[in-house]
């Protein structure tokens, strides 16, 4: 056909295209990463950008218990924050108590053996990631512990004034309640509003 451009043979890169006439059928294999001609990287089969060894990202292993924990522990310690802001401290304790665990138990790092290390410290530079996630969740949890901590210590020292609110029939009731709160700023930000 003359009106179609052939394609210039040394841009075409097109694993699904057919093959050049003349050329047969070759059975698909996947592509090999270009690695740069300066010496750099390891040169052998299974090296990508992901390898610890080459300095690159440390890849998510979902295999590895220590690395799990980690982005466990960044991520219950997040929810149990919210649920602790969002007045649920049952519940961020839960969550905050578990992510401090997981996220001590990642940085701890039981190694396997005795010969080799284990953990984050198993994986070297490239350990940073998952270091980074495990102390994320110990700060979250902090926060978590504390928010839930706070909440309690508030609904003890003041129990009277919440047993009186939770037991109240009318609003006209609820509001007397308020006589039960210290003349502050937390009386007033625990007040029952009108």
């Amino acid at each position: 056909m003359p009106d179609r451009r052939q394609p210039d043979p040394s841009t075409d890169d097109n694993p699904f295209a057919a093959p050049p006439e003349g050329r047969p059928d070759q059975p698909w294999q996947p592509r090999q990463p270009q690695r740069p001609q300066d010496g750099g990287g390891s040169g052998g089969p299974g090296g990508g950008p992901g390898d610890p060894g080459e300095g690159g990202p440390a890849r998510w292993d979902p295999m590895d218990p220590v690395q799990r924990r980690a982005r466990y522990a960044l991520l219950s310690g997040m929810w149990g924050f919210f649920f602790g802001i969002f007045g649920i401290p049952s519940v961020g304790l839960l969550l905050g108590a578990l992510a401090m665990y997981w996220g001590i138990s990642a940085l701890r790092g039981r190694p396997a053996t005795d010969a080799e290390p284990g953990g984050l410290s198993a994986l070297g530079p490239a350990a940073r990631p998952q270091r980074a996630a495990a102390v994320s969740g110990l700060v979250a949890a902090t926060l978590a512990l504390m928010l839930a901590a706070g909440s309690y210590a508030l609904q003890l020292a003041y129990k009277d004034f919440y047993v009186c609110r939770d037991d109240a029939l009318t609003r006209t009731a609820e509001l007397k309640c308020n006589t039960l709160l210290p003349d502050n700023t937390l009386g007033k930000i625990l007040r029952v509003q009108r």
